[in-house]
């Protein structure tokens, strides 16, 4: 079934394809209808086409960093440090493509600079190498600055981009995270019928939370925790619905 919604993400989606652009579609809550997610993204016109038609939805998710050669900052206005940041550093930003989000925030768009990758902080996420944001103006939302994206200002990606021995320190934080994947598994391999559809999500919520950290891939997350639930009894489709629907949340993509 289609919709003028989905007739319009797939008229957006053929038009990201023909930049080169991989894109799949998603649903109306932002997750992806496509049941392996990015992993069936498309940008040429004939795989577009045929993916909109076995799993249609209103929204259209974009490939960012080196695939496309754009990254995205994406302010929420909602939260109080993000507008605090806007109000003090916006009169130094320069002039770039701007789309206004469904939540009324700002996705800022600029080429993309050579390994930044995607991260998540109070005032703001960026998209950039391995990250997919939703293309907001397919689903109608305004282009507020419709221009192509300049280069980042080097006093942002300094921000973004923390020093060499910053990221070292970083580095011990994988240990306790990885022995925190592996007590999740064992906590959703072993529960009752009952309660393990909720605990699942939970333990998907916070795989999702350590995939967006960049210390592990979402698929891999959504594997991790699939396989743990298997084990608890559910059927592996309804495993790794859950899962899915548990790490993208985890990791930020219902803010996208």
């Amino acid at each position: 079934m289609t919709g003028p919604d989905t007739r319009a993400a797939l008229g957006a989606a053929l038009a990201l394809g023909a930049e080169g652009w991989f894109c799949f579609p998603c649903l109306g809550n932002k997750c992806p209808a496509t049941p392996h997610g990015f992993k069936q993204a498309q940008r040429d016109q004939r795989g577009l086409r045929e993916l909109r038609r076995r799993y249609p939805g209103p929204l259209v998710r974009v490939a960012m960093g080196a695939a496309s050669d754009i990254d995205v900052l994406d302010l929420d206005r909602q939260h109080p440090e993000a507008r605090a940041w806007w109000n003090a550093n916006r009169n130094c930003l320069p002039q770039t493509r701007c789309h206004r989000t469904r939540s009324g925030g700002l996705h800022l768009l600029f080429r993309h600079a050579a390994g930044l990758r995607s991260t998540a902080g109070k005032i703001a996420h960026t998209w950039g190498d391995g990250g997919y944001v939703i293309w907001w103006p397919a689903a109608g939302l305004p282009v507020l600055e419709d221009i192509a994206p300049v280069p980042w200002p080097a006093w942002l990606l300094a921000q973004l981009q923390p020093p060499r021995e910053t990221l070292h320190k970083q580095r011990v934080v994988i240990v306790p995270d990885e022995r925190l994947l592996r007590r999740l598994v064992r906590v959703v391999a072993g529960e009752r019928e009952g309660q393990r559809n909720n605990l699942a999500f939970w333990a998907a919520c916070r795989a999702g939370e350590t995939a967006r950290s960049g210390l592990i891939g979402l698929e891999t997350a959504v594997a991790v925790i699939t396989v743990a639930a298997t084990r608890a009894g559910p059927s592996r489709r309804e495993a790794e619905r859950t899962a899915r629907r548990g790490v993208f949340a985890g990791a930020g993509f219902s803010n996208v």
